[in-house]
């Protein structure tokens, strides 16, 4: 019997997991653990100022904020910007011990973003601009996001970390929010050198985007990307999901979270039994999980019952256990 560490490796590498790995809710369980700086640099609280002088207001129920005013609406402000010492040794305090208490779950570290935290301290119209107007400013901030990810895959990997994660939204309900040629010429040199190094100290690489997706998910696969944490898929079709990127990178997602979970229970399962059949593969290439703000997207508990039930069946049919 595997540990939840290893399933989930196994799952990650298609080498045969014994079981569905999972990360549910109570009584569900988990086999992941987290870790993370204390403060990030990447904090996004749901009200307040964050590190970057980022000012943030709730957005009504859920456990998410939005930037109300942006610290550098000006580049010839640039050199005034407020950025976090990714070097202050307080910031890591958190990490002694991570791995312990972790015991033997797959344990997950949490980077800095390289896109939303851009648009939270330019603004995402401004950012979209600067693509075109601002380019060697834009990529002057991206490098010192790139530089704390590069110090953070050193801290986390000699703490005992088994992945790194971070988030980018990068899309729309149909398409890209930028060009896939900006992506490329832009993000995708970073994006490259964060997972790199992240490969080269033992850690597999974890990246949250959500919307439609389609367009750089082989750029992600090509420059290194492990597991694609995707809470929607409808969007973009499972049948297209799985044939296009099925059997080369994991999936790490549970039923669609915009119009899966809003079904009724015998759809919810039945999608989830898709989810099974189009994206993930008996060597691996699928870990089941749920949205961790369930009230503000509007889940219920019995949808998410549902959902969970049913991984266990599939995990149960497929592997015995």
């Amino acid at each position: 019997m595997m540990t939840s560490r290893e399933v989930v490796h196994a799952a990650i590498t298609f080498s045969g997991p014994d079981r569905f790995p999972f990360d549910f809710p109570d009584p569900y369980g988990s086999d992941f653990a987290g870790m993370g700086m204390s403060p990030s640099p990447d904090g996004r609280p749901a009200s307040g100022t964050d590190e970057w002088g980022a000012v943030w207001e709730n957005l009504g129920t859920t456990q998410l904020g939005e930037v109300k005013v942006y610290p550098l609406l000006d580049w010839a402000d640039f050199d005034k910007l407020h950025i976090p010492d990714i070097h202050d040794p307080s910031r890591w305090t958190a990490l002694e011990g991570a791995r312990e208490r972790a015991g033997d779950k797959f344990l997950l570290s949490y980077g800095v973003s390289l896109y939303e935290r851009i648009h939270f301290i330019r603004g995402l119209e401004n950012t979209w601009t600067d693509i075109y107007e601002y380019p060697d400013e834009l990529k002057a901030l991206l490098d010192i996001l790139v530089e704390m990810n590069l110090v953070a895959v050193e801290k986390f990997a000699a703490a005992g970390a088994d992945a790194l994660i971070f988030c980018d939204d990068w899309g729309l309900q149909n398409r890209l929010m930028i060009s896939p040629t900006s992506w490329r010429e832009i993000w995708k040199p970073a994006y490259a050198r964060v997972f790199a190094a992240a490969h080269a100290r033992g850690l597999r690489t974890f990246l949250h985007s959500c919307g439609y997706i389609v367009d750089i998910l082989d750029d992600l696969i090509e420059i290194g990307l492990d597991v694609v944490h995707m809470d929607q898929q409808e969007n973009m079709g499972l049948e297209l999901l799985g044939k296009r990127f099925g059997g080369r990178l994991t999936f790490f997602s549970g039923v669609d979270i915009q119009m899966g979970m809003q079904r009724s229970l015998p759809e919810v399962r039945a999608y989830a039994r898709r989810m099974t059949q189009t994206l993930g593969r008996p060597a691996g290439g699928l870990i089941p999980r749920w949205y961790t703000d369930p009230v503000g997207a509007g889940h219920t508990r019995a949808a998410i019952d549902a959902m969970c039930e049913e991984f266990f069946a599939l995990s149960k049919e497929i592997y015995g256990r």
